[in-house]
């Protein structure tokens, strides 16, 4: 698999499957946000999905990849740190406010930034025409969270540091993107930076952070119910975030940034058809035009 994903690296094939892997993940991650939307505390959540993603990466690991290297190592100690601190942000954003307000803000602030990133790191650079499809992409996924703002009823000043969280939430996430890119292009396999990825991700934080805020609660959850949620979820995220970072590997990062927020489209469509959500005109056509962005900037290079 690592063999044939270097051969197609930086050609037509390599330029289509990115396509598809970056919508696979758009689709997956609107999939995992939505997990994090239900009963139960974002917090436990999110600790219950990294360690069963931790967990069953790390046999893998041990048993197909040699341990990191020094290089490899020090990716993985900045992985810790960035993925950390956006994991914290989040759970701090959808425990002040709607995961629809939230949610939007956080996916359309990150693409722009994550072109700005990767011009700066990688030397990527976007013709005008994918300029336009990001500004209408990010433009539209914001319109769509001030559409979801109005049926908001908390308090103000809750709303508002919602809304810094996830505004630097965003830009926290083209930080990721952008060091994720370089980290699996710098590694020799990218499979190897993957699942070893998966392990430091998924094991050494937040199922600890998880299990103190758990055992705090006077009013815990049973157990059961929400780890059988973190093992569906953790299977989600590695989807979601595999395939995205596999599509950086293998093509643009800007676009591939891009193409994945799209998944606020599929996160409306999952609200619509499966948590029988309204849509209405409005936020339909927000949608249309968050897909024809996402159009403009893969096809306007």
């Amino acid at each position: 698999m690592s063999d044939f994903i270097i051969s197609i690296d930086g050609t037509p094939a390599g330029a289509q499957l990115a396509m598809f892997l970056a919508l696979f993940s758009a689709v997956a991650h609107a999939l995992f946000g939505a997990l994090q939307k239900g009963r139960y505390d974002p917090w436990l959540t999110r600790g219950a999905i990294d360690i069963f993603y931790g967990a069953a990466a790390l046999p893998v690991a041990l048993i197909f990849f040699p341990l990191p290297d020094r290089q490899l190592l020090l990716i993985l100690v900045g992985v810790l740190i960035i993925h950390t601190v956006y994991k914290l942000l989040m759970a701090m954003a959808y425990s002040r406010a709607a995961y629809t307000v939230v949610y939007p803000v956080v996916r359309g602030t990150s693409p722009f930034v994550t072109v700005i990133f990767a011009y700066m790191v990688f030397g990527e650079v976007f013709e005008p025409m994918q300029w336009a499809g990001v500004a209408l992409l990010s433009g539209a996924i914001l319109s769509l969270a001030l559409v979801n703002l109005a049926r908001e009823k908390i308090g103000r000043a809750a709303l508002k540091n919602a809304l810094i969280i996830a505004f630097i939430g965003g830009l926290t996430t083209a930080g990721y993107t952008t060091y994720d890119a370089w980290g699996i292009r710098l590694t020799a396999d990218p499979l190897q930076f993957l699942v070893w990825f998966f392990v430091v991700d998924g094991l050494f934080v937040f199922p600890w952070i998880a299990l103190v805020r758990w055992r705090r609660m006077a009013d815990r959850p049973a157990p059961g119910p929400l780890l059988r949620k973190g093992a569906f979820g953790a299977l989600v995220a590695v989807g979601s975030f595999g395939a995205v970072m596999l599509a950086t590997r293998l093509d643009s990062v800007g676009e591939a940034a891009v193409l994945r927020e799209t998944s606020t489209v599929f996160a409306a469509l999952i609200g619509w058809f499966v948590l029988k959500e309204p849509v209405g005109p409005l936020r339909a056509g927000l949608m249309a035009l968050i897909a024809l962005g996402a159009v403009l900037v893969e096809f306007g290079g």
